[in-house]
């Protein structure tokens, strides 16, 4: 009552109040500009967990990379059955695969973490280098174990003769070795890109960039993927042409089978059948079955019937012959007896 009283009185002194709301704005803003560590505490903790999220997973893809591989070698090592020429392939490609884990994800890992490269300007080229030529020698294999895959399922016959020790061994040596003109020979040179680029990277030796000009971009991208990739995709057409082939002949090999099956199948019923049970062919199967009445022979035994001290048995010229068709008609052997009408 008194404070409006007071402005009924004098209305200038209403104006010389400040305002509440601008108070508290004022207030806030002043309690923020007192307190910059809790803005700069919260950026520091987001930039802390953001690291430690990329570590962590940089670091556990290392070590799978690393651990991964190194069970491939150790396996075909320790197992005799596992050593065929396809098998060295897969060494060496998981060889390259862990040394591209050690070399390149490694340091690319440290200038993830920490935002700037710490190894200096002949180190970047270094880092550049392996990583070209690691990633060159992986396409490289991958495009070997096609062709060998070819050979193994397209020319199985001629596989042993065309993949030798000494051809896998010429190959694995390419393989290790043309990397390095598209590498280490063009990086180191300078040669991968352009002057202005190498000057900016010695003014700035903290930044490890890898920028390309094109010349270099057109021949690394054609040997290093383009090519083996061509390779690889003809390879593996060949392969799956073979492979249909194999399987509609083995179907059609199958369908043959069963169609012979259920032919026979069906003819066995029809002589099992009305046959069996006709009394008619019963009766001239038993007319037909040679009968020992009336041919002299009765009561000698099976194993002497047609023995002598002259044709012993076993004799070929000892063979009983019997003439069917005509009654009174005896057996004839080959003692010099001659059927009798």
């Amino acid at each position: 009552m008194e404070l409006n009283e007071t402005m009924e009185e004098n209305p200038s002194n209403a104006t010389d109040l400040p305002n509440l709301s601008t108070v508290l704005i004022d207030t806030g803003q002043s309690n923020r500009s007192t307190n910059p560590y809790v803005h700069k505490n919260s950026h520091e903790l987001e930039q802390v967990l953001l690291l430690t999220m990329k570590a962590t997973v940089m670091g556990f893809i290392i070590l799978c990379a690393l651990f991964g591989n190194l069970l491939v070698i150790v396996s075909v090592m320790r197992h005799r059955k596992l050593r065929v020429i396809t098998n060295y392939f897969v060494v060496s490609l998981a060889l390259a695969d862990m040394l591209v884990a050690i070399f390149a994800m490694t340091f690319n890992a440290s200038v993830e973490l920490s935002g700037r490269w710490l190894f200096g300007y002949f180190m970047c080229d270094v880092w550049n280098s392996l990583d070209v030529f690691f990633s060159t020698v992986s396409i490289l294999h991958l495009c070997c174990i096609s062709v060998d895959r070819y050979y193994a399922i397209v020319q199985p016959l001629d596989y042993p003769l065309i993949m030798t020790n000494l051809r896998l061994s010429t190959m694995l040596s390419v393989v290790w070795c043309s990397p390095t003109v598209m590498s280490f020979l063009p990086i180191f040179a300078g040669w991968y890109t352009t002057e202005k680029h190498l000057e900016f990277r010695r003014n700035y030796p903290d930044v490890c960039m890898f920028q390309v000009n094109k010349l270099y971009a057109v021949i690394s991208s054609s040997v290093s993927f383009w090519l083996p990739g061509i390779i690889m995709i003809a390879m593996y057409y060949k392969i799956y042409r073979e492979a249909d082939r194999q399987e509609r002949m083995l179907y059609r090999f199958v369908d043959l089978v069963s169609h012979f099956k259920k032919m026979y199948h069906y003819k066995g019923n029809d002589l099992k059948g009305p046959a069996l049970k006709g009394k008619g062919l019963a009766k001239g199967l038993a007319r037909a079955t040679p009968s020992t009445q009336n041919s002299g022979v009765e009561g000698i035994p099976p194993s002497r019937l047609g023995s002598s001290k002259g044709h012993p048995r076993g004799d070929p010229s000892r063979v009983v012959t019997t003439m069917w068709g005509k009654p009174g008609l005896r057996e004839a052997t080959s003692r010099g007896l001659t059927p009798t009408s």
